[in-house]
């Protein structure tokens, strides 16, 4: 049996230099860079979502960044499909593929396969939505552990889309979601190395906050001025990329812009530090080598040489 061809996942935390480093290597290895976050693939969220800029495009081959519209929300499934596709041309063109995103979930089911879950309708969907505008994910969340009490477990009451999500498939399918999730399908036919980030909570809190000023300087208020101007379904996942509520907030004039920068600090944090945890806690490969940093990546020239020989021969051997 051949060796299946290899692919590169450099995974970790937001603000924790993800981008830069597939940017590295992508350069001194000859990479495509696969977008593996969840919110980077909508078009009208450049600034916020910090995807790599017009120049760092041009550079090296990126895939999956602004092909989807905000009015069409994005599914696992869905970003499955193009990214083993993505991976495929890389192979093709003699490329190392390198997978680089936030999105646990979009890495598990990469490397793990994914279930094949029925459409649950338009009638289910809509019951979902309505009942979480109506009654908030806290009371849907309740609603969902009466019937379906495994997948209920795994989520927390504030998570809104998710919870909207297992209560459409159950009403849709008349299965639990967590049922559904315990039948994967296939696991993709690659072999994947993984690079992980893993820098100090304090380190991330900083870049957080640089990062965000950034943006309003980039020009983040009027990217999400634009998005309002679509009078999208606020349910909508890009309705909800952090800073986007915070700044519809103040556009609409019920909170400040100090305040909502506190608060998009806040609940970036917050999200970075259940990304850690979930990164430190499952495999990002079929194998078991990852390479850890513990260190925030802004570019090569900050790690000694030694680290520098360590990182790229373990690149080199991948496959």
């Amino acid at each position: 049996m051949s060796t299946p061809p290899p692919a590169l996942l450099i995974a970790g935390p937001t603000a924790s230099g993800k981008s830069a480093l597939a940017l590295a290597v992508a350069e001194r290895v000859g990479g495509t860079i696969i977008n593996t976050d969840s919110m980077q693939v909508y078009r009208e969220l450049r600034v916020l979502t910090a995807r790599p800029t017009p120049d760092e495009e041009e550079r090296v081959p990126h895939r999956l960044y602004g092909v989807r519209p905000a009015a069409e929300a994005g599914s696992v499934a869905w970003w499955r499909g193009e990214a083993l596709a993505s991976i495929q041309e890389a192979h093709n063109l003699g490329r190392l593929p390198i997978l680089t995103g936030g999105s646990g979930m979009y890495f598990a089911a990469l490397t793990g396969g994914i279930a094949d879950i029925p459409d649950p309708g338009p009638e289910a969907r809509a019951e979902a939505r309505a009942l979480l505008a109506e009654r908030g994910p806290a009371a849907l969340h309740e609603r969902l552990a009466s019937v379906d009490p495994v997948t209920a477990a795994r989520l927390r009451p504030e998570d809104s889309q998710r919870i909207a999500r297992a209560w459409e498939v159950w009403r849709g399918t008349g299965t639990g979601l967590a049922v559904w999730q315990s039948r994967r399908g296939e696991a993709a036919p690659w072999d994947f190395t993984a690079i992980r980030l893993d820098p100090p909570r304090d380190a991330l809190r900083a870049a957080i906050a640089h990062r965000f000023d950034a943006m309003l300087a980039a020009g983040a208020l009027a990217e999400v001025e634009a998005l309002l101007a679509l009078n999208l379904d606020p349910a909508l996942p890009a309705m909800r990329a952090h800073g986007v509520p915070e700044l519809s907030a103040y556009l609409r004039g019920t909170l400040s812009l100090q305040d909502a920068r506190r608060r998009v600090e806040l609940v970036t944090g917050q999200y970075t530090k259940r990304q850690a945890t979930w990164f430190r806690h499952h495999a990002l490969a079929q194998q078991t080598r990852t390479f850890a940093i513990r260190a925030r990546f802004t570019d090569l020239q900050q790690f000694s040489e030694s680290f520098q020989r360590d990182l790229f021969n373990f690149i080199q051997n991948i496959g």
